[in-house]
């Protein structure tokens, strides 16, 4: 199946099953912004649980705050943001549609990526165990002459973005003969800045107003407390400050269903060090954070790091873990070194000292910084993608099934009746009455059994669990594995134990030591 016709699955899939509604549907919605149901608000907290718990119940020297969204103007002045957190937007005249200069370009050098990737490809296919890709790569003419357009691309395309040249910008877009998705024509206007924050006024009255922003980001509530907890907290340099929180951008270019939103939620970590450690620091929470995506056991071949050779006004270094969506491998976290830029802005735009006195040094200074930054939304993309399998069955049929982390699952337990009658049901909610304060458990009696496992299966649910009239004389019962559609007979005593112990957040953070 065409990797396009999986991501449209996944998107219906989240709607039909209750994890992702547009938001104001019944209004005609509204661009970008979209709900979570009663099972996607259970994955999207168990995602932000695992993240929370690997950093402050894992680390002894990382805490965590909740800093409001609204916050003095003269922050997002000190931080950049007012003056410099702009994209490049580009607009077709006939189609009347308006794009992102930079991402229309890197479409056009991921092109040309997949073509000698598609190239390599066939080679393999064709030569099998005695193909040597390397050599291939280096001699094939046709690959060679894929990569020289890609490089010299990507050289110029880098350059223009690190000098922001909005004229060398359109025109690498007129060279390259890209076209508009709609129209097909390559009309283009000029290249022009948009700032992405939202405004709004704080006051009673139209004169006395302030103006003021919707956090574009959730950083910058972490660096004016950072003193604060580091005081209250008596906490020791190198520590750590996380956060998780919604931020807000006025995404022009807005798609791909939720993985760039206006209304969109981050778990950020800042972790403040001293000058001069900056490098090694970033290299360990570099290789950290890679390590807890592929705890998740999506292959370790799906991710792969990205570093930026454009590099944000504020950092040294920067690179992002992409993971393989059906549209191409894609940021989900960004790992920072962004110096004492922050910090040092804050304390020059407020007129306040907040540098930290480091007692083994008996002095005084500004620390530098390595922020974690990850999209809760494009985390929960993420793994719906990869989960999401529709599986042909031996008997011919095909069943749909979300093989989603045990831990992550929305639910973790349904418990079915066999029949509405009979002292069935009343077991069946005596076994959920009694397993619903350790793990998420879901009662289910309509349909028959088969439509039920089904149901379950489409949610993720990773164990089933089937009460019938032996039940009833030997209080054991008939457990499904959602993965294998195994079953087995086990007393009803061993449920809390069997299943405990492989759907807890415990379990994922016991892997990660």
């Amino acid at each position: 199946m065409a990797q396009e016709d999986v991501f449209k699955k996944v998107v219906s899939h989240c709607k039909e099953y209750g994890f992702v509604f547009p938001s104001s549907e019944i209004y005609d919605g509204l661009g970008a912004v979209y709900d979570y149901g009663q099972n996607g608000v259970e994955l999207k907290n168990n995602i932000k649980q695992y993240w929370w718990q690997s950093m402050v119940l894992m680390h002894e020297n990382i805490v965590g705050i909740d800093s409001c969204v609204f916050m003095h103007p003269t922050i997002w002045k000190a931080s950049g943001h007012v003056d410099a957190f702009n994209d490049p937007l580009i607009d077709n005249r006939d189609s009347k549609k308006r794009y992102r200069a930079d991402v229309l370009i890197e479409e056009q050098i991921a092109k040309y990526e997949d073509k000698i990737e598609k190239e390599v490809a066939k080679a393999r296919k064709r030569f099998g165990d005695a193909f040597d890709e390397q050599q291939y790569r280096s001699t094939s003419p046709r690959v060679l002459e894929e990569t020289q357009k890609r490089n010299a691309l990507h050289e110029r395309y880098s350059e223009a973005m690190n000098k922001m040249d909005l004229q060398e910008l359109r025109q690498i877009i007129l060279d390259e003969e890209i076209v508009c998705p709609i129209s097909g024509t390559r009309n283009w206007t000029e290249v022009r800045q948009f700032n992405l924050m939202f405004k709004t006024e704080m006051g009673s009255t139209a004169d006395a107003a302030m103006t003021i922003y919707l956090r574009p980001e959730t950083a910058q509530g972490i660096f004016v407390n950072y003193l604060n907890v580091q005081k209250t907290g008596r906490m020791k340099i190198p520590f750590g400050i996380a956060q998780i929180g919604k931020a807000f951008r006025n995404e022009i270019v807005a798609r791909q269903f939720i993985f760039r939103m206006r209304e969109f939620e981050q778990m950020e970590m800042q972790f403040f060090i001293k000058p001069g450690t900056e490098l090694d620091w970033f290299d360990k929470w570099k290789h950290t954070r890679m390590a807890w995506h592929r705890n998740l056991g999506f292959g370790d071949d799906n991710y792969r790091f990205h570093d930026h050779e454009k590099l944000a006004h504020y950092a040294n270094a920067a690179t992002d873990i992409e993971f393989r969506l059906p549209f191409g491998f894609k940021e989900v976290e960004g790992i920072h070194s962004r110096t004492d830029f922050d910090l040092s802005q804050h304390e020059k735009f407020s007129g306040k000292s907040i540098k930290y006195f480091d007692p083994e040094i008996n002095d005084s200074y500004t620390p530098y910084v390595i922020e974690t930054s990850i999209g809760v939304d494009r985390m929960f993309l993420s793994i719906m993608c990869h989960s999401f399998c529709e599986e042909k069955l031996e008997n011919g049929e095909t069943r749909t099934v979300l093989r989603l982390p045990a831990a992550l699952a929305p639910v973790k337990l349904a418990v079915m009746p066999l029949v509405k009658k009979d002292g069935l049901p009343e077991k069946a909610r005596e076994i959920v009455d009694d397993l619903k304060f350790h793990f998420n458990c879901q009662y289910d009696e309509k349909d028959s059994i088969g439509k039920r496992y089904r149901r379950q299966d489409a949610i993720g649910t990773p164990y089933c669990v089937t009460v019938d009239f032996d039940t009833l004389q030997d209080n054991t019962v008939t457990i499904r594995m959602r993965d294998t559609m195994e079953q087995r007979r086990i007393p009803i005593a061993e449920l809390r134990g069997l299943i405990e112990d492989n759907v807890s957040i415990t379990s994922l953070l016991k892997k990660l030591k």
